[in-house]
């Protein structure tokens, strides 16, 4: 199981795109830098949404793993 220290969470189960990333960046800036937020989608597309929004907004993907259509995210605000 996950050995970072998670900060904050989402539960964006059950939404579809753009949501879980609107949710997760509304959530970012209620982190300083350093600070982890994990996230839990259902909607398969956000594996290419939050490599993308990581990519472009220089927040890390530090764990990201699925599991029985779960998709769970753990990100580090930059």
């Amino acid at each position: 199981m996950s050995m970072v220290t998670v900060d904050a969470k989402v539960d964006a189960r059950g939404l579809n795109c753009p949501m879980p990333i609107v949710k997760t960046a509304q959530a970012v800036k209620t982190l300083t830098s350093g600070q982890t937020l994990e996230v839990l989608a259902t909607d398969p597309g956000s594996v290419k949404d939050f490599a993308a929004w990581s990519k472009s907004t220089g927040h890390e993907i530090v764990e990201q793993s699925v599991d029985g259509g779960v998709y769970r995210f753990v990100l580090r605000r930059k």
